[in-house]
């Protein structure tokens, strides 16, 4: 319904893409970054560390939808407006286009999401990030932001690429395998992708971890293996 609303709002963007009118930018900012840094009342922590420009962020706006207890809402939103940039080339453009002024990036957002109805956690999110010159980057910190709320849940993602789809039994094996390498207490969501590159068996990716059995890199290890000399 969010996204919907998104794409009906997305005129509004062309007709302020050549609007001047100021905003107070610094107190949106600052508005957000006070209501970010007080998780301390609920003892809100993130569940795991991140880092750089995007990992600040997207740690930011969990603390600030944790203590708002609208977690489930706001990522719903984010993943809303991920899906609008790869639906719409010209919302997408607008997120990257540097040269748009400041104001204008800031008063646009401002009417598109509050025509979408999105949170005012998830809108003051946006407003900071239009205000700071960061909107080319939502897609990586709205990843990010993913990456949080899933190890909140105790939901772990693995991504599983083969040649072909892997049989319900095969991939039921796989998820019982990865239970217990990661423990009862976490949920298993499974990705399967087509990766023909490959070659043929497989390649297993959660986390930071990466378990590549797949033919094309036996048989680079073979073809390594074979070009060593022979000390007779």
């Amino acid at each position: 319904m969010a996204a919907r609303h998104l794409r009906s709002g997305l005129p509004l963007l062309q007709a302020h893409l050549a609007a001047t009118e100021s905003a107070a930018v610094a107190q949106v900012s600052r508005a957000f970054a006070t209501q970010a840094s007080k998780p301390a009342e609920k003892q809100i922590k993130v569940p795991e560390a991140l880092y750089g420009g995007t990992g600040n962020y997207a740690s930011a706006l969990f603390l600030s939808a944790a203590k708002a207890n609208s977690l489930d809402k706001v990522e719903s939103e984010i993943r809303d407006i991920v899906a609008a940039t790869k639906k719409s080339p010209m919302f997408s453009q607008f997120l990257k286009d540097s040269s748009v002024p400041k104001e204008t990036r800031v008063k646009a957002v401002t009417e598109i999401f509050a025509e979408a109805g999105f949170s005012d956690v998830t809108k003051n999110f946006l407003l900071v990030l239009a205000a700071n010159g960061r909107l080319k980057f939502v897609e990586r910190i709205s990843e990010r932001f993913v990456d949080l709320t899933m190890a909140h849940k105790g939901e772990v993602k693995v991504v599983v690429r083969t040649v072909v789809p892997l049989p319900e039994k095969e991939e039921k094996e796989l998820k019982e395998t990865l239970q217990d390498i990661l423990g009862k207490d976490k949920t298993i969501l499974v990705e399967q992708k087509i990766d023909y590159s490959i070659m043929g068996g497989l390649v297993i990716e959660f986390g930071q971890r990466v378990f590549d059995m797949s033919i094309k890199t036996r048989a680079k290890q073979m073809e390594a293996f074979l070009r060593q000399p022979i000390h007779v």
